[in-house]
């Protein structure tokens, strides 16, 4: 048995009718040779990409490549809907029944940034042979014992702070407080990065707070088959040190 099944409820009823908001979709040769999916964080929607598609849209070795934003759901112009839990299973669905529409016939790269790097190995998890490669920007990955340390709690705090100084609502949002418990604070977190078998580069910022850079390199240690980090300048956004370092992994990956 999978050891995560238990935390997956069985398909019901609806559930391909379940699906994320498509945002963009753009190749500029018209003739894909890749496809990259990006997946936003928490607090956020698909425009948290505008300036890092811009700048690979208008990079000429990307031109054969395939870009696609989606919103999650309770985020942007995906479906809110009160019967939605906004965890994994319900996020995971609507992420796989949007690619299907895709009709992908490329190898799949997936770009997450923040949370969205938790939904992407989450995602290639599940899908092993899906999933051709990860781009994992300033993933959040905290152990179990994180977790349980009160100093972790206080930092939790401090990023609902920094949240709601921008959106005062967003702390009575049920979307964004089940993400944050369900998905950021899911106890199995490392243990999938531990145990990915798609190889994924973890980018992250040498003054991110939100990140426990610590947990990024040991666990690239633990699995280096798979995994490797990158660490740029800068803190916890999308940022060009970030997004900078897609287009040479990228040709990496297609001319392998």
């Amino acid at each position: 048995m999978n050891i995560f099944s238990r935390f997956f409820r069985r398909p019901k009823a609806g559930d391909e009718n379940l699906t994320l908001r498509k945002t963009r979709d753009f190749c500029a040769s018209g003739n894909p040779k890749l496809t990259v999916v990006f997946i936003h964080g928490i607090a956020s929607d698909s425009s948290a990409f505008r300036n890092a598609l811009k700048y690979l849209e208008g990079t000429r070795s990307m031109k054969d490549v395939r870009f696609v934003t989606f919103d999650l759901l309770g985020a942007g112009k995906s479906c809110k809907a009160s019967g939605l839990k906004y965890g994994y299973t319900d996020q995971l669905i609507a992420l796989h029944n949007a690619i299907m529409k895709l009709r992908v016939t490329t190898p799949l790269v997936l770009v997450g940034h923040s949370m969205g790097t938790l939904v992407a190995a989450r995602y290639a998890y599940e899908h092993k042979k899906s999933v051709a490669q990860l781009i994992l920007c300033s993933p959040p990955v905290y152990t179990e014992q994180d977790l349980d340390n009160p100093a972790f709690e206080a930092g939790m705090k401090a990023f609902r702070d920094a949240v709601s100084a921008k959106n005062r609502r967003i702390l009575k949002d049920k979307a964004f407080n089940n993400m944050m418990d369900y998905i950021v604070k899911n106890r199995k977190n490392y243990k999938v990065f531990a145990t990915l078998t798609t190889h994924a580069v973890m980018i992250y910022g040498d003054a991110d707070p939100f990140i426990m850079a610590q947990n990024i390199e040991k666990v690239a240690k633990e699995n280096p088959k798979y995994l490797s980090a990158m660490k740029t300048s800068g803190r916890h956004g999308m940022s060009r040190e970030k997004y900078g370092k897609i287009p040479a992994l990228i040709e990496r990956m297609m001319n392998d």
